[in-house]
């Protein structure tokens, strides 16, 4: 059984967790541990103490980016209006994937195996994304014919295909097809 952290240990842990998604976000996966370090300001010690590796340290961001995503998804269960809250969640997921799947890609790359649908935070997510879709399709708003399944398909292709686009406008198209095909 692991002990709770310290105040000051686990204050340090979140401030290197939010400067490596930063510097992940901006430099990509290859970014520095002595730069994340820098930007938390702690010593690089400080970063290894709490993620030996820095697939370890990619890894719990991306696990912390899911874990809001999933969070995002639970405070819109009860949304007024289901089909756009729905959407909206869907269309947001989309346009701030690139980082995301580039933690993915870089912790594939190095060998780490990811299987994110099967952890914790896979199912948290999973079963929100879940809700939203039960709810759009019960006022109508969403197609009766899709599952779970068939959406988070539809977020991994639309996700790379906003990614991939070239130009803004162009990806803002995909999402927006991809978004029109949902619809009921």
């Amino acid at each position: 059984m692991s002990r709770p952290l310290r105040a000051d240990a686990a204050r340090n842990r979140a401030k290197v967790l939010a400067a490596a998604e930063a510097v992940f976000g901006e430099l990509g996966a290859g970014a520095s541990t002595e730069e994340i370090a820098r930007r938390a300001e702690v010593g690089v010690g400080t970063v290894f103490r709490h993620f030996p590796t820095k697939e370890s340290l990619l890894s719990e961001v991306l696990a912390e980016r899911l874990r809001r995503l999933a969070g995002q998804a639970e405070a819109l269960a009860d949304a007024p209006d289901p089909g756009p809250a729905f959407l909206g969640f869907f269309a947001r997921s989309v346009e701030l994937s690139a980082s995301k799947n580039a933690l993915l890609e870089a912790l594939v790359g190095s060998g780490v195996e990811v299987d994110v649908p099967g952890s914790g935070v896979g199912v948290q997510l999973r079963q929100a994304l879940g809700v939203l879709l039960a709810r759009a399709q019960a006022v109508g708003a969403i197609r009766a014919d899709l599952d779970v399944d068939d959406v988070i398909a539809l977020l991994a292709g639309a996700s790379h295909a906003f990614a991939h686009a070239g130009r803004p406008e162009a990806g803002q198209r995909a999402l927006a097809v991809v978004l029109d095909g949902m619809t009921a």
